[in-house]
């Protein structure tokens, strides 16, 4: 699959366009925006005691933020050198110093006390740590101890009573790969990553309707593409180097349009630090936004749907590319018979657009000769996700998008090599090369020379759950070993996850530094052991873009403040499979990186050439530049499938609102900041609209109470340009209105939109002892969550 070839980085234009300037006066002074000169300065300080390890780091280095796949200072899309904030903000974590032993040893109930930001700036963790019950702190426990405490339990116990989690904070392919080896290797499928919380439902939907499980296509065919539509997602804000890639298509006169329930600031206009004429003037971005409801994406794209067909009523190819729909696609009657049996009515109420509005992106679409569609949160974490997805794939089949330059569909990613997670078989439905299926498990059995569990596994919500069964149940999960992650801060409802953590037995917590979820109490022990990061992984690592190129990230010397006893993540994995397995244990031994990469080239067809990155700045893509190549798709018979399916009942009942959680100045659920630098929010303001508060006779700033039938969270009200009936709360802040064991139906991933009720503080605690407490709120008991 894939035959023709990245060409390879372009240059930006040098003369400026003033047309394209947000603000005539310089550095945006005055305006609400990023501070990235003063925010990079406070970088440089907060790393002065190991300045050059940290210039080492970034200019050799693949970076450990978001998933674009920048290595030392250059990528693949365009010339010259590229760095963002959010690079800079994780920086810290791999030059600080171990933390003081005062502190690794304080009181629990001392160390409780600090935010997951506080606990990081103590530093890293310096040696395996131990904590048993009714002990108040931390003591120290020998590496051979550690491993034998956690290899005797895991002997006790039956494969299914536990399981791994591996979170993507800058984990190598390398550790991603031995993982899932040796998760297999000890007899259980409970193995599941970051990643597949967030972008599971992006591979299961592009299966069924294209064959494949990554982006169709790279950042470059994004400049000089017709129209970029961008849904869901907010780039500029989660990865920020994604705006020099959008000033590009700019330049070529690319119309970029956003689909979001919130005018988001950042995507209207940015001042990218990388391009001088932006870092001066800013630069507006998108065209033109369409702020569709939550839930509301399916019926939107109904309504595109519905005006092509209207449109091709008219004019036959007016809307519609035929000779490409005729020759590689599958289900046109069947899609169309839905889309039509939509009324205008139905379409317009779940969107929340007009219907004028839906006909002028329709249109905009039609007369486009190449587009690429753009997706992240906003499409993937609803119930009903697959099929948000296998609707923009309908779209872009319709079109003819796929398979040729400046088209195509991407899941853009938001964290380091999370692509290459699933690839290498870190997932309870996938093995390396393929799912979590008879043909697959047999070829990975001939490969690895063992056998493998036959029994599917759980998902991380699903594992959690487990916690809580009875004992004697068969699938109890009653140790789970951790490679970072913090449940507490990512995971809907934190007070029972809480309580599901504190019920293991064994806890294992390998990680760089401490967070909330280290310091919850397990029946039998809390075992933490200090991990390497990328930069120090014996004889370095590779990571996976977005667009599916595989970068090879050296081991960077010259650490000052260096763990002694942290340890490569892959090779303490093999050492547990040694403990617990000692007969057969060479059949998962690794005796280097190089040995891990030979391997993950047999186990993944696609990753074949990952065995010959060896040095800094050695990279390939899988694939080919566009998957789906000509419009040959790899499903059994080569075509695209169209995918009909019904408009979501979100069950919306006359005063509800519908929130959703987003991203401030922050990291996953690592915040650096209490303020969102784009629009001056703090980390408990509930944005909404001004009508809508009009309704309710709140004032801005006003206290307000969000709840329904999970949680109650007290905030206040701020105003922004976001589409009435929606509301939007930070992560993980909002977490407690999220309701556990709501899950996608396909991809299994937690639901983080729900449906919840507001008004003043004053008036809700005044009536909550007769209400409110007591009483099911009976019309927000719905399945539909989305």
């Amino acid at each position: 699959m894939g035959k023709t070839k990245h060409t390879g980085p372009i240059k930006l234009p040098s003369t400026p366009s003033p047309k394209l300037w947000a603000s005539k006066v310089p550095f945006g002074l005055g305006k609400v925006k990023p501070k990235h000169i003063r925010d990079t300065m406070k970088v440089v300080w907060d790393n002065k005691d190991n300045l050059n390890y940290a210039k080492n780091i970034i200019t050799k280095g693949v970076c450990d933020g978001c998933a674009l796949g920048v290595s030392g200072l250059y990528d693949q899309t365009l010339a010259g050198p590229h760095v963002c904030t959010t690079r800079l903000n994780v920086l810290r974590l791999n030059t600080m110093p171990a933390m003081k032993e005062e502190m690794v040893h304080a009181d629990i109930a001392e160390l409780r006390k600090y935010s997951s930001a506080e606990l990081r700036e103590l530093g890293r963790v310096p040696y395996p740590l131990i904590r048993r019950p009714g002990e108040r702190k931390f003591s120290r426990i020998e590496w051979d101890q550690a491993m034998e405490m956690i290899s005797n339990k895991m002997k006790k116990l039956d494969s299914k009573n536990y399981g791994f989690f591996l979170t993507s904070r800058g984990i190598t392919n390398e550790s991603y790969y031995v993982a899932a080896k040796v998760a297999r290797f000890l007899g259980t499928n409970n193995i599941d990553n970051a990643s597949r919380i967030c972008h599971s439902p992006s591979k299961t939907a592009l299966k069924r309707s294209v064959g494949i499980g990554a982006s169709s296509c790279n950042y470059k065919d994004w400049i000089g593409s017709d129209v970029i539509i961008f849904w869901g997602s907010v780039a500029a804000n989660n990865q920020p180097v994604s705006t020099k890639y959008m000033y590009a298509a700019k330049r070529k006169g690319t119309k970029i349009i956003c689909i979001n329930p919130y005018r988001e600031p950042a995507m209207e206009k940015y001042w990218i630090p990388s391009v001088g004429e932006s870092a001066l003037f800013g630069t507006k971005l998108a065209d033109d936004f369409y702020q569709v409801n939550i839930g509301g994406d399916i019926a939107f794209m109904h309504g595109i749907m519905k005006h092509w067909f209207e449109m091709e009523e008219i004019k036959p190819g007016s809307a519609v590319d035929h000779n490409f729909v005729q020759e590689h696609v599958n289900g046109y009657r069947d899609l169309k018979a839905k889309v039509q049996e939509q009324s205008w009515d139905a379409i317009i109420e779940s969107a929340g657009v007009s219907k004028e509005r839906i006909g002028e992106l329709a249109e905009l679409l039609a007369h486009s000769k190449s587009g690429v569609f753009i997706w992240s949160l906003g499409l993937t974490m609803h119930t009903f996700a697959s099929d948000n997805i296998s609707q923009v794939a309908n779209l872009a089949l319709l079109r003819g998008f796929l398979g040729r330059e400046n088209c195509g569909v991407m899941p853009i990613r938001g964290h380091s090599s999370v692509q290459g997670s699933g690839e290498m078989g870190a997932d309870p439905f996938v093995l390396p090369g393929g799912d979590f299926e008879p043909n697959n498990i047999e070829r990975m059995e001939k490969i690895w020379n063992f056998d493998i569990p036959k029994w599917q596994g759980d998902v991380l919500g699903v594992t959690l759950e487990n916690c809580l069964l009875p004992d004697n149940h068969e699938r109890k999960i009653k140790m789970y070993y951790l490679s970072g992650g913090n449940f507490l801060e990512t995971m809907p409802d934190p007070t029972f996850i809480e309580k599901a953590l504190s019920e293991l037995e064994i806890r294992v917590h390998q990680d760089i530094i401490f967070n909330t979820s280290t310091l919850v109490d397990a029946k039998e022990a809390v075992i933490v052991l200090p991990a390497k990061t990328r930069y120090e992984q014996d004889g370095g690592g590779t990571s996976t873009s977005t667009e599916r190129m595989v970068y090879f990230s050296p081991q960077i010397e010259g650490n000052k403040q260096i763990v002694e006893e942290a340890r490569s993540e892959w090779e303490i994995y093999i050492d547990l499979a040694k403990r617990v397995n000692p007969k057969e244990a060479h059949l998962v031994d690794f005796k280097d990186g190089q040995a891990i990469r030979d391997e993950i080239a047999l186990a993944n067809p696609n990753y074949d050439g990952v065995q010959y990155l060896k040095t800094q700045g050695d990279v390939f893509q899988w694939g080919g530049a566009w998957l789906c190549e000509d419009g040959i798709c790899p499903t059994p018979d080569g075509k695209g499938n169209l995918i009909p399916v019904d408009i979501p009942d979100l069950n919306k009942v006359a005063g509800d609102f519908y929130v959703t959680t987003r991203r401030g100045k922050q990291f996953n659920s690592m915040v650096y900041s209490e303020h969102d630098p784009f629009n001056e929010a703090s980390r408990y303001d509930v944005l909404m609209n001004s009508d809508d508060a009009k309704d309710l006779c709140i004032t801005e700033r006003e206290s307000v109470v969000v709840y329904n039938q999970h949680g109650v969270f007290t905030g206040n009200a701020k105003f922004v340009d976001i589409a009435r009936g929606n509301l939007e709360m930070h992560f993980p802040e909002g977490n407690f209105l999220l309701p556990k064991g709501v899950y996608e139906k396909l991809a299994k991933i937690p639901s983080y939109n729900v449906a919840v009720k507001m008004e003043k503080t004053e008036r809700f605690n005044a009536r909550k002892d007769m209400r409110y407490v007591e009483k099911r709120i009976d019309d927000l008991e719905m399945t539909g969550e989305g």
